[in-house]
């Protein structure tokens, strides 16, 4: 990440701003009026939602360097993982597919004490993936532009 150009940092900070808003307002951490929420957030939905956008934004900076395709390893790492860290977040009894399963009940015993598990899976992914683009990176560099 030393050498990324001013290019991949604005990606990485846009892509994190957008990754916060993108989580944070269906999940309601981000106060708006399009989404309610029947439960607050626990206290570590803020951190681990930070954690995410920052990672999603690193990720995204990694894609712009070369035109190469991703991987799909990393890419189904980075999707699960921002899938899990959503869910994390999310109300409990506000998600619809957790309440079709489970019922009200079930999502509030069963899925509300998996919440932190998914958030640690979460955010392990996303940091397996963008551990593994830097690595590639760094063994597979790109040659020199002309004239540089």
């Amino acid at each position: 990440m030393t050498r990324w150009t001013h290019r991949q940092w604005l990606v990485a900070a846009g892509g994190s701003l957008g990754a916060l808003v993108l989580l944070g307002v269906p999940t309601v951490l981000l106060p708006n009026s399009l989404f309610t929420r029947e439960i607050e957030p626990t206290w570590w939905s803020y951190p681990v939602w930070g954690v995410t956008a920052v990672l999603c934004g690193l990720l995204a900076a990694t894609y712009v360097r070369n035109g190469n395709s991703p991987e799909r390893a990393d890419e189904a790492r980075s999707v699960t993982g921002v899938v899990l860290t959503w869910f994390a977040i999310g109300c409990p009894v506000c998600n619809k597919l957790v309440l079709l399963a489970l019922g009200t009940s079930g999502a509030l015993s069963w899925f509300a004490p998996l919440q932190p598990l998914l958030a640690v899976a979460g955010v392990v992914l996303l940091s397996v993936a963008l551990r593994t683009r830097l690595k590639q990176a760094r063994a597979c560099p790109l040659p020199a532009a002309p004239g540089a």
